[in-house]
């Protein structure tokens, strides 16, 4: 394979399920891509792990399965750029020796702490007025009561585990700590500390850790890494990783950013107000604006952007995919006495025909997406999920396509306080994710918001698309401007008035559901 003009960008997602390698060249086209599923820890205690060492494995395994097909001359590869699950702790020595498991994103053993260090003589919803009035003011939200954010981790740490909190040299997000595998650097980016409630984002041309905010917080700031930005150059390949993927030294790592804003950007909805839906194992509905703000009731926020100097709108659904992943695995295909076939090859598919050869309404059956908790448009780690309303004609597959649904409600549910946050109508809409694949959810989410769905071509791939736009923009190749033009639509779903009109009732049930059941929820699942 001989050297061309076109250049290409190794690009990693490290995704809650196992990490894509792709490679992708400088304009967006994915040549390739590789992935590998990782063990995720669910503790009895509110815990949620997975092993950094597990990450970092399955990276150099599809890493090297990608390269070794060798569909490009190793000499255009000028960049390795990682994306990645955010909010999660991993507590390293100065050796970037990981001294225990990750706790990720779902994590909720640190919420005594967080209320610990939020608490006062005179509060609001929880939080010491002046506590309160410091972090919304600089950093553009507070550490959630959930204990989700990466600082009640850390918190967590230093009460329950002490000795791994002594010897941790520094405490890094998922992808940062990626980052330190590729190159022996410890760093954070702008956008990947900001969930720590640290750092002063009122210029997002100089953000910077806050002296007040760190002794509010009670870990040294020691303990947290220098910061950069999102389209910086951290530095080139260490000698013994470039030498066991065969790329070479001289190999660029970007410092990258997480995976709500690879998306972002891997969506092709750059410019200001223009939107995209994500469906993962999780979910998120977001664009970039060009103001701070908070919505502290409904926990978003508008907090910087891997686009430098931009802000976006942060916000997140705790489970949207995995509610499909919990009816395949804990549900049909459970491995017990009952099961006596084979787990499907592809469930998925079959759940697609299912719901499309169902009438929408589900018969009437509501399903409520919040198997961990909730995070937004309501933090609230004690809410549960639920099947609503089912009576003896109820089958399967109004089951199935419940799920569907009661997605999209919540994902509407979180619609409307972005909506008011902007305080525009955000439509048409990109659609991303694997979730995107699903045509018939597609159009159910088109049907549930009354807005334009626009599928984009190979949704699973852009947060590694994403990834990779970034490094072309640091490296000179793109410009931000040019990235629209990158992006392919495949299929435009647009809302089915009969259906709207009977989604609108079901979702004003959904909504009371909550409203109603809430307490229950909390008197059942806080111990």
């Amino acid at each position: 394979m001989t050297a061309t003009s076109e250049k290409y960008i190794l690009a990693i997602d490290l995704g809650t399920s196992g990490p894509k390698t792709a490679l992708v060249s400088t304009r967006g086209e994915v040549v390739d891509y590789e992935f590998e599923g990782i063990e995720l820890l669910v503790l009895p205690d509110g815990g949620a792990e997975q092993k950094p060492d597990q990450w970092w494995q399955a990276i150099i395994n599809t890493a090297k399965r990608v390269l070794e097909k060798k569909w490009v001359a190793v000499e255009d590869i000028v960049c390795v750029s990682c994306t990645g699950q955010w909010s999660g702790t991993v507590a390293v020595d100065k050796n970037g020796q990981a001294l225990s498991n990750a706790i990720i994103w779902m994590d909720t053993r640190g919420s005594r702490y967080i209320e610990e260090i939020t608490s006062g003589l005179i509060k609001i919803e929880g939080y010491n007025i002046r506590k309160l009035k410091r972090w919304l003011s600089l950093t553009g939200g507070a550490p959630g009561h959930a204990g989700k954010d990466p600082i009640a981790h850390i918190l967590f740490l230093k009460n329950e585990f002490p000795e791994i909190y002594r010897q941790a040299f520094k405490f890094l997000e998922p992808k940062d700590f990626i980052n330190l595998k590729f190159t022996g650097r410890y760093a954070a980016s702008f956008d990947s500390i900001a969930l720590h409630w640290l750092t002063d984002n009122r210029n997002l041309a100089q953000i910077v850790y806050d002296d007040q905010l760190i002794r509010m917080s009670g870990v040294v700031r020691e303990k947290f890494p220098n910061l950069k930005s999102a389209t910086d150059l951290l530095g080139p390949l260490k000698k013994e990783v470039a030498q066991e993927l065969g790329l070479n030294e001289n190999v660029q790592v970007i410092m990258g950013t997480p995976d709500i804003h690879s998306a972002a950007i891997g969506s092709g909805a750059v410019r200001d107000f223009e939107g995209h839906l994500y469906i993962g194992s999780s979910s998120w509905i977001t664009c970039h604006v060009p103001f701070k703000k908070t919505d502290l009731f409904h926990n978003i926020a508008s907090l910087p952007s891997a686009i430098p100097e931009r802000y976006f709108i942060a916000n997140e659904q705790e489970a949207a995919g995995a509610c499909l992943n919990f009816l395949r695995d804990n549900i049909l295909y459970h491995p017990d006495q009952v099961l006596n076939e084979s787990k499907l090859p592809d469930v998925y598919k079959i759940f697609d025909e299912i719901a499309q050869n169902t009438s929408a309404g589900s018969g009437g059956v509501i399903f409520t997406p919040w198997l961990y908790g909730e995070r937004t448009p309501i933090e609230n780690d004690s809410v549960r999920s639920a099947i609503f309303n089912i009576s003896l004609r109820t089958t399967r597959q109004h089951l199935v396509r419940a799920i569907f649904e009661g997605v999209a409600y919540n994902s509407r549910w979180l619609l409307g306080y972005v909506e008011k946050f902007i305080q525009r109508r955000l439509d048409p809409i990109h659609i991303i994710g694997g979730g995107a694949n699903s045509n018939v959810w597609c159009q159910i989410f088109a049907d549930v918001f009354n807005r334009t769905i626009k599928q984009v071509k190979d949704p699973i791939l852009a947060n590694v698309r994403g990834a990779a736009f970034l490094a072309s923009v640091s490296l000179g190749y793109l410009t931000f401007n040019d990235i629209p033009d990158q992006v392919q639509i495949a299929n435009t779903y647009k809302p089915d008035p009969k259906n709207h009109k009977l989604y609108d009732k079901l979702y004003r049930e959904f909504l009371n559901l909550y409203k109603q059941n809430k307490k229950i929820y909390k008197r059942l699942n806080r111990g």
